[in-house]
């Protein structure tokens, strides 16, 4: 159904232009919770992963073009299409590539279900940049982890930066929220807390490589970890540094860890 917009203030684009991130979640109601998908390639990513499309916004000369195909597949859902110059108003929408998605956000999964068949899985520890979790979303999805779990000080990874940070691999790669690192143990996983301390483990000991199940666990920006949880996880880990860095963003330390360790997995110790 293709409804026209042709007033920046019309109340069909408050979900799109004027809700704040806490009002799409909807704490109080999170059955009818929603997010805003961005950019046909992100759009495409959340429909194959079977997240459920409520409304669309296009811009009007993309309708028999780049959003066409994704629209015959949601053919039941609202269309409200304008104009280039109105839907500017919006910020941000010159990245969208001219078309955004409304969608219902799933109620969580539980740790154990996200982490049934899992072999590599990425912990956040209260990262609250949605550009760091985006990004370490993409770097899970790019190289070999299975599964992503977050504490509820993380930033929520279907906010629209980290949608869209992440290139939509927040819906190909399995997450949900955690309370408590000692959950993976009792998972089956052992725990390696990346961290800048002095008493580590190389990321190349043979003894993580070993490992069947393996939880990479990383913290916040700037502190890092906190000390508890780092006295609770079997190994620490540092990534060797050279020129006299001391460390990297949690972003790019999640990606070499990633590489290096989602590559083994044997016999355990």
């Amino acid at each position: 159904m293709i409804i026209p917009i042709t007033d920046f203030l019309s109340t069909e684009l408050d979900i799109y232009a004027r809700l704040t991130e806490n009002q799409l979640l909807n704490r109080e109601h999170p059955e009818d919770g929603i997010f805003i998908a961005e950019s046909p390639k992100v759009i495409e990513r959340a429909l194959d992963a079977g997240y459920i499309p409520v409304s669309f916004l296009v811009e009007d000369r993309h309708l028999q073009t780049q959003a066409k195909a994704l629209l015959e597949r949601c053919g039941s859902n609202p269309v409200y299409t304008a104009s280039f110059d109105i839907l500017t108003q919006l910020t941000g929408f010159q990245l969208t590539r001219g078309m955004l998605c409304a969608m219902r956000r799933p109620l969580p999964k539980a740790p154990q279900e996200v982490c049934k068949n899992a072999r590599r899985v990425a912990v956040l520890e209260d990262v609250m940049n949605p550009t760091n979790v985006g990004a370490i979303f993409r770097s899970a999805a790019a190289l070999g982890m299975d599964a992503v779990l977050l504490t509820s000080g993380c930033s929520d990874p279907l906010y629209r930066r980290a949608i869209r940070v992440s290139m939509g691999t927040v819906f190909q790669v399995p997450w949900t929220w955690i309370d408590s690192i000692t959950r993976l143990k009792a998972l089956g996983f052992k725990t390696a807390a990346m961290a800048l301390k002095e008493d580590t483990l190389s990321i190349r000991d043979e003894r993580l490589h070993r490992c069947k199940k393996l939880a990479v666990v990383l913290g916040t920006e700037g502190d890092g970890l906190k000390n508890e949880t780092i006295a609770a996880c079997d190994f620490t880990v540092k990534i060797p540094m050279t020129h006299g860095v001391d460390s990297l963003n949690v972003a790019a330390a999640s990606a070499v860890a990633f590489w290096e360790l989602s590559r083994s997995g044997g016999s355990d110790i």
